[in-house]
């Protein structure tokens, strides 16, 4: 057993270059990923598709999701769901955005 606290690993997140949302994994297994992203005020993850499942849950802070009926208001405690190969992305608005994504098959499993 893992157990995770996921503020925390949203502060000790990483960014790939400055500007870009910071991720960490938080566990990787041959079924799914679980990807943790901080999402800063201007930043976004753009729009794009993925062969998996995709199940969000906010965890903390407020923004924008968006899908192909356009972008959603979201707030901690709510959860977002996409079909395999439904466009999404997400963006932070006034406040930081802690997202937690459930990829399921794993990527590149399929």
């Amino acid at each position: 057993m893992k157990v995770t606290d996921l503020r925390a690993a949203a502060d000790a997140a990483v960014a790939p270059r400055a500007g870009k949302p910071a991720t960490t994994i938080v566990a990787d297994s041959a079924d799914a990923r679980i990807v943790l992203f901080r999402i800063d005020p201007g930043q976004e993850v753009t729009p794009h598709t993925n062969a998996s499942t995709v199940l969000m849950t906010v965890i903390d802070g407020s923004g924008i999701v968006s899908g192909p009926s356009g972008g959603h208001d979201v707030r901690a405690g709510d959860f977002i769901a996409y079909e395999p190969n439904e466009l999404h992305g997400m963006r932070a608005s006034g406040e930081r955005l802690v997202i937690l994504a459930t990829i399921a098959p794993r990527p590149g499993s399929r």
